[in-house]
């Protein structure tokens, strides 16, 4: 059945669903039916058995007469000593008479009720004990088994009947519903294969709350998240061809015009020098983007950190990179601090983040470590204060962005690797204007 349509399948599940219930219900309702039945008989029985006792035969009143009459399936005999008088035409063979009346002589109580078969036939009967001018009097009355088969046969045509009028009328409902479910499905269906053939312009809009308008919209949000990775794929390379081909060009150009025996620079020495600059950028952006991919590759893989000393790599970084700008002024307010991550990593980041501070201060820059504890949770937030000029707000964001261009940068990968590697500790990197320059923070969870 899985090989057939969704309408045909909802179709067969609600028709074959609504058929077994029809067949349970048949089955079921004369097993629970009958012992209903079987209490109903008795009442009966003892209703007529009242209405004689109370009036004789000539003597009842008229509504007594119409209950009587409702309840006339119940036949009656009446027990006098050695005598049996008989009130309603009897069919009773001689011997089950004389056991009655063995019952009825040792009865107790003042009625009972008796089950008792005659040649393979059920019969359900009521002895009832009074006394009529201090002589004991029984009056015994029955119903054949044959009265609640027939009931039962009659409940169970019309049961029948109903049944077949209900699935009846459910056959075209259930196709309705079916088609009505797997209507929107057939149209998410469509939109999910035009998705795959990256035709995605079309929005997919379904007015639904249930689990299919769920279903819709974490499809549209897919579709909105493939457009936009299908644009930043698009800037990506046309930044990465753009950022590659420049200093390729400018190289190539010094090549030929050294070649042709011009110097652009006035002389050998300064011409190369530009070349070597140029091919030390292409080597830089082709590392980048190489750490970048690798970023990318890293983030659907298992991370494995280690305990890693903050307050130690960052002097080591530091201590490294001050000697670009030996005028710059240094302060260092750091705490001693454990984090779980990867060394090198956490290392790249703070040579990039520390890169672009070098790059944009005046005159000093200051990096500070406090701890901080949220949710039970402990993390170090690491800030790097330069007094340098602000950013505007629009670039607070969009700097961590590949390919980003400042006033005085060269391309953008830089700080897009440093919230790579934010995002791959569950860290969190974030750049402020503050008081008398511009901060950038990282925060991470310590050890």
């Amino acid at each position: 059945m899985k090989n057939k349509s969704l309408a045909v399948q909802i179709w067969l599940v609600f028709t074959g669903f609504m058929v077994a219930l029809a067949l349970l219900v048949v089955l079921l309702v004369p097993l629970t039916v009958r012992p209903f039945l079987t209490q109903e008989i008795y009442t009966r029985i003892e209703d007529a058995q009242n209405l004689l006792w109370i009036h004789d035969m000539e003597n009842i009143p008229p509504g007594a007469r119409q209950k009587l009459e409702n309840i006339r399936v119940v036949k009656h005999v009446f027990l006098l000593g050695d005598r049996v008088v008989i009130v309603s035409p009897a069919d009773l063979p001689l011997s089950f008479l004389q056991e009655v009346k063995r019952e009825a002589f040792e009865q107790e109580s003042d009625s009972q009720r008796y089950v008792g078969n005659i040649a393979g036939e059920k019969i359900f009967y009521v002895i009832r004990k009074g006394e009529v001018d201090g002589q004991d009097v029984y009056l015994f009355s029955y119903v054949w088994e044959e009265y609640e088969n027939r009931i039962i046969q009659s409940l169970f045509q019309q049961l029948i009947g109903v049944l077949g009028f209900v699935l009846v009328i459910s056959f075209p409902f259930s196709f309705w519903l079916a088609k009505y479910l797997s209507r929107p499905l057939i149209k998410i269906e469509k939109h999910v294969k035009r998705i795959a053939d990256m035709d995605w312009s079309e929005p997919l809009l379904l007015d639904r709350k249930d689990e299919i308008g769920k279903l819709a919209q974490s499809v549209e949000r897919m579709r909105k998240k493939l457009i936009q990775q299908d644009e930043a794929q698009r800037s990506f390379l046309q930044h990465v061809s753009h950022e590659l081909k420049t200093p390729v060009m400018v190289i190539r150009s010094y090549i030929q015009a050294v070649q042709d025996g011009i110097y652009p620079k006035g002389d050998l020495h300064g011409t190369m020098n530009v070349i070597e600059g140029e091919a030390e950028r292409l080597e830089k952006q082709i590392k980048n983007l190489l750490y970048l991919t690798k970023l990318d590759y890293l983030s659907d893989q298992e991370q494995v950190f280690q305990p890693v000393d903050m307050a130690e790599l960052v002097h080591e970084v530091v201590n490294r990179l001050r000697f670009q700008r030996v005028k710059l002024e240094w302060k260092m307010q750091l705490i001693p601090v454990v984090v779980q991550g990867n060394r090198e990593q956490l290392q790249v980041a703070l040579e990039n983040i520390l890169d672009n501070q070098i790059r944009y201060a005046s005159k000093q820059i200051i990096i500070s470590a406090q701890k901080e504890k949220k949710q039970e949770q402990t993390y170090i937030t690491l800030r790097i204060w330069n007094d340098g000029e602000k950013i505007s707000q629009d670039a607070l964001e969009a700097i961590f962005h590949p390919f980003y261009k400042g006033k005085k940068g060269q391309f953008g990968l830089g700080l897009a690797i440093v919230r790579r590697i934010a995002d791959l500790h569950q860290a969190k990197v974030w750049a402020r204007n503050e008081e008398g320059g511009v901060a950038f923070y990282l925060q991470i969870c310590s050890a």
